[in-house]
């Protein structure tokens, strides 16, 4: 099977295809409210450390992963090593990435019902308390977001069930072209308000004085996330590479690019921020609440509102589409099934997911778990739990598992492209990657403040 299995088919498309595994909602949505709640660019400074330090060498990891084994995030570890455990890190990843299109996917259907109302609606006039109480009421209805919802599992199945080149290179070619044209147009247009300055100030002059253990845990978690690292994701699309990639080098681009995307989303949001005198801490409900707001203000509001409306929605369509190829080849190469069925198959599963992910703004807000809703306990499950934890297991099992002549041969391509401090490499992998992300999963499960505490320290 693998020798028949399918790879990307050009070096271009095989790069715009895992930038955009890599770009997605995090970018465009959560990393400017982190920012905005952790800083600014005290915040960005460490990230951009963190992305370097931590972000870089554990996707060359994965990309190892993926192309020494070419098989899906599961069947890589199987292989590595038959019969152990260790196959359980595979496992997890497939879970953790089709559990997160169970919430994902109803974020994602927002921005389609967003765009849509760009056209339909007018911004004018209202106010803030308005966006409110309208996002309040859609969130909550029960027809109109899953229908949404569904048209954006539907695009995702489309694109998916076409295969890797003809889908997901081909969708890649054509999205994340988009992607930049349609952010570089917002920013000009965001640093042409008067004030925008006040907004590159915060966004690029950082206050050392802000930086402290809550901010450097917070800028490791975000660049971890970013990336889409311990999802299986990566794992799935480097299987696809072809033996000529040079991994260290993809890896570089990769992590560059998605760094770009997120940045320039907070020379985007910043300026427009404070021309408006709106808090930069307003959170999640930026996107949602606080940017319609924007647009109401602006001479042509709803045209600036479709284009970053459907800007966010081509970002988490990236996203969508290779967290549906991790559990598509999962199904398609283990269980022995057409791609075509597979791929209904986690579109069936992520649908039923979903409906109950979308209720839970509604109907069902009372029933939770834990104090967590359904939409809230696979959020927490996924983000603190099993993505940190499978990202640290990767990296104790790379480290210590596989033997060091292995994976030098195959980062170098059997000794034929360089790998500069390959030693300073695997020692991080091996020691300090995994400390890392073991203060990231501490730190998402909320137990950093408790040690602080057991110390008598504050973060």
């Amino acid at each position: 099977m693998n020798q028949q299995r399918s790879t990307f088919g050009s070096r271009i498309g095989a790069l715009l295809a895992t930038v955009g595994c890599a770009v997605g909602l995090g970018n465009i949505w959560r990393f400017p409210y982190m920012l905005g709640t952790n800083g600014g660019a005290a915040f960005l400074l460490v990230y951009l450390g963190c992305i370097l330090l931590l972000g870089w060498p554990v996707m060359v990891t994965e990309f190892f992963i993926g192309r020494h084994t070419r098989r899906n995030a599961a069947g890589a570890f199987k292989k590595l090593a038959p019969g152990t455990a260790w196959s359980g890190i595979g496992y997890n990843g497939v879970l953790a990435a089709f559990l997160i299109l169970g919430f994902y996917y109803v974020i994602s259907g927002w921005t389609l019902d967003y765009a849509f109302n760009s056209v339909t609606t007018t911004y004018a006039g209202k106010t803030a308390a308005d966006f409110q109480n309208e996002f309040a009421a859609f969130s909550s209805g029960i027809f109109r977001p899953i229908f949404w919802t569904f048209a954006f599992i539907g695009l995702t199945h489309f694109i998916v069930t076409s295969g890797v080149k003809n889908g997901i290179e081909r969708a890649s070619k054509i999205l994340m072209p988009m992607l930049f044209l349609m952010l570089a147009v917002l920013c000009v247009r965001s640093l042409t308000l008067e004030g925008a300055g006040a907004g590159i100030e915060f966004l690029f002059r950082p206050d050392f004085s802000k930086i402290n253990s809550t901010v450097v845990l917070n800028a490791m978690g975000q660049a971890f996330f970013s990336l889409s690292v311990g999802m299986g994701c990566l794992i799935t699309y480097s299987s696809y590479f072809g033996k000529e990639s040079r991994l260290q080098r993809t890896a570089l681009e990769v992590t560059a690019l998605d760094t770009l995307v997120a940045v320039l989303g907070g020379v985007m949001i910043f300026p427009a921020v404070f021309h408006f005198h709106i808090a930069p801490t307003s959170g999640p409900e930026l996107v949602f609440i606080t940017l319609p707001n924007v647009f109401a203000q602006l001479p042509l509001g709803n045209i600036w509102a479709l284009i970053f409306y459907i800007l966010l929605a081509v970002a988490a369509l990236t996203s969508t589409i290779s967290l549906h190829e991790v559990a598509t080849a999962y199904i398609h190469e283990e269980f022995h099934v057409t791609r075509k069925r597979a791929t209904l198959y986690v579109s069936l599963g992520a649908a039923v997911l979903c409906v109950f992910s979308s209720l839970s703004f509604g109907i069902m807000r009372g029933a939770t778990l834990f104090g967590l809703t359904f939409f809230d306990m696979l959020d927490y499950v996924t983000a603190k739990i099993m993505l940190p934890f499978g990202g640290m297991l990767i990296c104790i099992f790379v480290g210590y598992r596989i033997d060091r002549k292995i994976l030098k041969a195959e980062l170098t391509n059997r000794g034929t492209a360089t790998f500069y401090f390959f030693s300073g490499y695997h020692f991080f992998i091996k020691y300090l990657a995994p400390v890392a992300i073991g203060l990231i999963f501490l730190n998402e499960l909320g137990l950093m403040d408790w040690l602080w505490g057991m110390t008598g320290r504050t973060a």
